[in-house]
This record gives structure tokens, C-alpha cells and sequence, in this order.
């Protein structure tokens, strides 16, 4: 698999009525890491989402979010990766994750969608050979409670632990940059919320 990251792809749903939802948890991510990089959105209609440019070193790492609303997201990253000819294993998707408490944050190389409607149709478009970082928002207890949760707040805790792990998964992220992807890995997956 590739080491390079050329694209960090935020899952999540436009619009102010969900910029709190914990299925936001990409948007929060990516939001963070644009402005710690100092790099800025634009829409971009030929790829359906707001798309920002960073230098990282002497690579350039696109940051989009997809305007699609979840159970598109492949719409966005699609034509991104054809148009910068971006592999799949060079694409960060960035997205919640009902199976890890908040606070936790890992990276992971490729695998399932576990479910996850953003991560089933980005499958369907590039297939499942991307990397993923999986943003801790715990599971609500029952299959029944999903929907409700996901479209949710978090508590004042929960959102403070869901900051935290967003904060050491920016500097995981860096890391996988300048030091290899599997340093970065480990640096996150070995953290304890």
C-alpha cells in the first residue's frame, strides 16, 4: 500500500441544522485541520464539495467535504480521484465511528464499511483499498437508537473527549506525513483516551 496521503476526505452532512450532529465528527476533523494548516475552502462544483489545497512539504494533500450529504459521499470522491489521479490508498476517508467511545481515534488501512452508509457508497465508487480514520462518538445501546444518535449532539463530556482524540488524530496525521503512515498508526492506535 502507498505511503503517500495525497487526500483527506471528511464524511458528513452540509448544512448548519447538522454541523453539530455527531455524524459530523469528519467535518470536525477536517475543519480543525485546515485551519491548523492555514488552508481554505472552496466550493468546488466539478467535485461536488468544498475543497481546500495544502503543501505539505513537497506533496500536495487535498481536503475535501463532500456536499452530498452522507449516503452520496462517493459522488465527491470519485471525481476527485480521477481528476488528480489519486489511488485509493492515498485517500484518508475521515468519518464516525459507532464501535469506539469518544475519545478514541484510530487509523486504519482499508477493510469493511461496518454499516456506515459514507463509507458503503465511497466503497462503491473506489472500492475499499482507502485508509480510514475512525472518530470514536460510542454506540447508543440498541440498533433502534442509531439514527437518533448519529444525528445527534454529544453530551459536554462526550464532546470534549471527541476534541481530544480529534486533536491527536491532527498530530497522527502529521506524523503519517512526514514519518510513514505506519508511525502515524501507531502513534494513534496506541493512545489511551
Amino acid at each position: 500500500m502507498s505511503e503517500r496521503l495525497r487526500a483527506i476526505v471528511a464524511l458528513g452532512n452540509p448544512g448548519a441544522d447538522h454541523a453539530g450532529d455527531r455524524h459530523n465528527a469528519g467535518f470536525w476533523f477536517i475543519d480543525r485541520l485546515a485551519e491548523r494548516w492555514r488552508a481554505g475552502f472552496s466550493s468546488e462544483k466539478k467535485f461536488k464539495g468544498d475543497l481546500a489545497r495544502a503543501g505539505r512539504g513537497e506533496d500536495t494533500v487535498w481536503l475535501l467535504k463532500p456536499m452530498t450529504f452522507m449516503n452520496a459521499s462517493g459522488q465527491a470522491i470519485q471525481p476527485l480521484a480521477a481528476f488528480h489521479k489519486i489511488e485509493p490508498a492515498e485517500i484518508l476517508v475521515v468519518h464516525d465511528e459507532l464501535d469506539l467511545g469518544p475519545g478514541t481515534a484510530r487509523l486504519k488501512d482499508g477493510g469493511g464499511h461496518g454499516g456506515h452508509n459514507g463509507l458503503r457508497d465511497t466503497h462503491r465508487v473506489i472500492g475499499p483499498g482507502y485508509r480510514r480514520l475512525r472518530i470514536g462518538i460510542g454506540h447508543p445501546g440498541s440498533s433502534a437508537g442509531v439514527l437518533s444518535h448519529v444525528l445527534g449532539k454529544p453530551s459536554r463530556d462526550d464532546g470534549i473527549a471527541i476534541d481530544q482524540a480529534i486533536d491527536a488524530a491532527i498530530e497522527a496525521v502529521e506524523t503519517a506525513l512526514a514519518s510513514g503512515w505506519m508511525r502515524g498508526a501507531q502513534q494513534l492506535n496506541s493512545r489511551k483516551p
